[in-house]
């Protein structure tokens, strides 16, 4: 029961993720355009940043403290536990909280198309492939691998004030999303990416799988293992 109750809250959480995420491009425009700063050089890097440090901090509160350690992205969680930093998740209970948060991510996404104003739709599209398959597949790897490896080092590594955490997590996650613009959107969430998939049909193919679950997935271990390599010390047995 306590499985089940955590996987619905994930859903729960990712639901939250993906419709407020989506929002940001449409938010940083509304804010330049307010401040009149929308033909300023790198103003919509910095507003999409603070916009991104907000959400990344209220999605986090409502997930400790009042869904009960929920989570909305399946890399971080594997990361963390190939990091062994994950006493609570096991490979049973990631198999049920995956899907769980994948639905969540369709939700989130079907929701926000709901509400928001027409002229915006354009706007909310997800991630998608923008080079050949094999070159997104590994862009999409790479980035989540650079994204959990920075998330570990700035969240176990990083300062104490929980602010700046969320705030150099927020700065990384812009720098990443980028250069991945290029090339997969990106996600650096499968959950996400699923969301939106889900919405437009595309969830049920090869090519999102392997690009947007299987490679970060991959990237997610490595950033893991190699945390865990530079930084984790074995627990030496004391001999009896």
């Amino acid at each position: 029961m306590g499985v089940i109750k955590a996987a619905l809250g994930d859903a729960i959480l990712t639901s939250l993720w993906v419709f407020c995420s989506s929002t940001l491009r449409i938010l940083t425009a509304q804010v330049a355009v307010f401040l009149g700063l929308q033909h300023v050089s790198l103003a919509g890097l910095f507003i999409s940043t603070i916009l991104a440090t907000i959400l990344v901090f209220t999605i986090s509160f409502i997930g400790s403290r009042l869904l009960g350690g929920a989570r909305f992205n399946p890399s971080t969680t594997i990361s963390f536990y190939t990091a062994g930093l994950r006493a609570d998740s096991t490979l049973a209970s990631m198999a049920v909280s995956f899907p769980a948060q994948a639905a969540g991510g369709a939700f989130g996404a079907k929701g926000i198309l709901q509400v928001v104003p027409t002229q915006y739709k354009h706007i909310l599209k997800g991630p998608s492939l923008k080079v050949d398959l094999h070159t997104g597949a590994v862009a999409e790897g790479v980035l989540t691998f650079a994204f959990n490896l920075v998330i570990l080092l700035i969240m176990i590594k990083g300062p104490k004030n929980p602010l700046l955490k969320v705030y150099l997590v927020a700065v990384a996650t812009v720098a990443l999303v980028i250069p991945g613009s290029h090339y997969t959107g990106p996600s650096m969430n499968p959950a996400n990416a699923f969301g939106w998939a889900y919405v437009y049909n595309k969830h049920n193919t090869w090519d999102h799988f392997y690009v947007y679950w299987i490679c970060p997935f991959i990237g997610a271990i490595l950033a893991g293992l190699l945390f865990r390599f530079l930084f984790i010390s074995p627990v030496k047995q004391k001999k009896a």
